[in-house]
């Protein structure tokens, strides 16, 4: 269940970011930390990407995300808005993080605060994005020449440089060392967390008649030096494809322009007992 707890701000769900007339996100939050409630403030942005805006707080261990409704594909060439999609994936993150935490999965996401917005913690984000194949599908089938919806082996790891200038492109241990993104202890540490969270989520999401095809996770060294999941998980980062039916159900939806992606988002949400708040 999620526990939301905001001070001053609104939290009634409205049906598009855009369109919400008088719409107020939460200023201020209470936060749990351990055995400890602590209030924190939003302070100004730091950062902007595709999917999520990133504020500074009061607390120095601690950033204020809210997520977009905005949709990007192919590096941002393609582009537009879809109703509710930053508070489906806000909440579908929260389930996915959680649960991982409970798995012991070390992870950035400290706290959900209202529908569209969370706390976690600060890192550094790792420029790399890892990515887990189970199924081929995407650019891997197209680059190897392999039908979409072969089953894998064996699960396969791959990292792509995170730099949108480049088009983010594949790279190997190697490139990643050689380019200084990461060092040898940090690279084996990604990879080890990308697995671990593959063996966590497959079977969870069977359960729900979800398949994992895919996902893209992103990391980030916290301030002890460790290095943790981190960004989010949701059909934004994953491919999720209907168990019986191999309905895509995720952004595939916008990609191929096959419609019903809110309802495909939706889907998600309720086959993993969220719920959204209206």
């Amino acid at each position: 269940m999620l526990r939301i707890h905001s001070l001053g701000g609104a939290k009634k769900i409205m049906t598009n970011e855009g369109q919400a007339a008088g719409l107020q996100q939460s200023q201020s939050c209470v936060v749990q930390i351990g055995t400890e409630q602590v209030q924190v403030s939003k302070q100004e942005q730091l950062y902007e990407g595709k999917a999520k805006r990133i504020y500074k707080t009061t607390h120095p261990e601690l950033y204020w995300v809210v997520y977009k409704d905005d949709a990007t594909a192919f590096n941002g060439e393609k582009k537009a808005q879809v109703s509710n999609k930053g508070m489906l994936n806000n909440l579908i993150s929260t389930i996915f993080f959680e649960q991982l935490a409970q798995a012991g999965v070390k992870n950035h996401f400290v706290q959900a605060i209202s529908d569209r917005e969370q706390i976690v913690r600060q890192v550094s984000i790792i420029p790399v994005e890892v990515v887990v194949r189970n199924i081929a599908a995407g650019s891997m089938a197209k680059r190897l020449g392999i039908e979409e919806g072969q089953p894998l082996a064996h699960p396969v790891l791959e990292f792509y440089y995170k730099d949108d200038a480049l088009g983010d492109p594949l790279i190997n241990d190697d490139h990643v060392y050689m380019l200084q993104l990461a060092n040898e202890q940090q690279i084996s540490t990604m990879k080890e967390l990308a697995l671990q969270v593959n063996s966590i989520l497959v079977p969870f999401l069977l359960d729900k008649k979800i398949t994992l095809v895919d996902f893209k996770l992103e990391f980030g060294v916290g301030q002890d030096g460790n290095v943790i999941l981190a960004d989010e998980i949701s059909p934004d980062t994953c491919r999720f494809w209907d168990s019986e039916t191999q309905e895509k159900l995720d952004k595939d939806r916008f990609r191929r322009d096959l419609g019903g992606v809110e309802e495909a988002y939706q889907e998600i949400l309720q086959r993993l007992g969220g719920q959204q708040h209206v």
